[in-house]
């Protein structure tokens, strides 16, 4: 059970997000974001870790309505369990949200799986233009990626 001096989500950026994944092969990487965001913007690439990450929406394109079953899914495509969850959105609120949700139900089973949110997403911060993707987050860090 989480406490308050415990957090059941803790965070780190791009960089050491790609560390983890590097340095544990059960570590996972679950991309929260949309399809149109997979298929338009691109997304982490992990073949050269030898795998990929999940893509499953916490929310869904265009209503940003919540995906109701995304936990029981996750829990359902991740087994066994991981060694660590890593949470990637655009700019980390969503994959915040979605890595709570995920660590209050491996909390309330039981299980002690890390919850981690990749801050600045994939897509980062918006800039003095008002655009993403060259200010940090993932892709502005020179981390692997790809566009479908």
């Amino acid at each position: 059970m989480g406490t308050d001096a415990e957090p059941l989500v803790s965070e780190v950026h791009p960089q050491r997000a790609w560390e983890i994944l590097s340095a544990d092969t059960a570590a996972v990487l679950v991309d929260v974001r949309t399809q149109p965001e997979w298929t338009f913007v691109g997304g982490p690439d992990l073949s050269a870790l030898g795998r990929d990450a999940i893509r499953l929406e916490w929310k869904s394109w265009p209503g940003m309505s919540q995906n109701p079953t995304f936990v029981g899914a996750l829990l359902e495509q991740a087994r066994p369990l991981p060694s660590a969850f890593l949470f990637l959105c655009r700019s980390g609120a969503r994959s915040l949200d979605a890595a709570q949700a995920v660590a209050s139900a491996l909390d309330e089973r039981g299980h002690h799986v890390p919850c981690i949110n990749v801050a600045e997403g994939f897509e980062g911060d918006l800039d003095a233009e008002e655009k993403r993707g060259g200010l940090n987050g993932w892709k502005a860090r020179g981390l692997a990626w790809r566009q479908s």
